[in-house]
Order: structure tokens, then sequence, then C-alpha cells
């Protein structure tokens, strides 16, 4: 275990966290944790635990908490999809080289239609930006 156990601990949920403050200065020297709020990350909302009165210092970390998991999970977004891009070469190699007539069989329907629908809303949105960029000049 570190030294130095950072001051709030944020239990990840779907929407966001629910806000622990670390107390490790008690008499047993035991971890204590005390649930101050709740966080929302779809719409910024920070409701504190209880009736507790949450600090300057517990909203200024609870922002900074809120700022980076946006961060994260946007790029987790962008690092899915790129993954997503590799997976299909695989896929692509796969199919050339290793697949039986009975696999293809089995999944070449679902992903043809996947295909087409990916390619027609990127051509479409591909094509909204390009008309955007174009309007602009």
């Amino acid at each position: 275990m570190t030294a130095s156990l950072p001051k709030y601990y944020f239990r990840t949920r779907e929407n966001g966290a629910a806000v622990f403050r670390v107390d490790t200065e008690n008499r047993q020297r035991r971890i204590e944790m005390e649930q101050i709020a709740l966080v929302n990350i779809r719409n910024g909302e920070i409701k504190p635990h209880g009736d507790r009165k949450l600090t300057n210092d517990d909203i200024g970390a609870i922002r900074d908490w809120i700022e980076d998991r946006v961060q994260r999970l946007a790029w987790r977004d962008i690092d899915d999809i790129l993954r997503t891009a590799d997976h299909l070469n695989l896929t692509t190699q796969w199919a050339q080289s290793k697949a039986t007539p009975e696999q293809l069989e089995a999944v070449t329907d679902q992903l043809l239609l996947a295909m087409h629908d990916l390619r027609s809303v990127l051509v479409r949105k591909k094509s909204e930006i390009l008309m955007g960029k174009n309007n602009k000049d």
C-alpha cells in the first residue's frame, strides 16, 4: 500500500460515481471511507449524500474527476473504434485464408449488413462535414 492515499475515492457507476472522503487519521489507523456525494456525469449534477455539506475542496475535486472521467471515456470510445478497425482487418484475413465455407455462411450476412450500415453512416457524416466546410468558405 502506498504511503499516502488520495483524499477522495470515486466508486464509478453507470453514469457517474459515488464519492467518498478517505480518512486514515484515526486511532485504529484504519482506512475509513465516508460517502459524501453522488455524481452524474451526463448532466454534471453533484448531489450531497444525506444532509452533508460539501466544501469547496470537495466540489473542486469532484469537478476535476468529472472532467478527467469525461475525457477518459471519450478516449476509450476512440480506442474501441480503432480496435474495431484492427479487428475488421483480422476478420478479412481470416475470411481470406482460414474460414471454411460453413463458417463463412454463419457470419457473412450479419457482417455484410453491419458493414453496409456503417458505410452508409460514415459516407453521410463525411458528406455533411464536407458540405459544412464548403458552406463556410
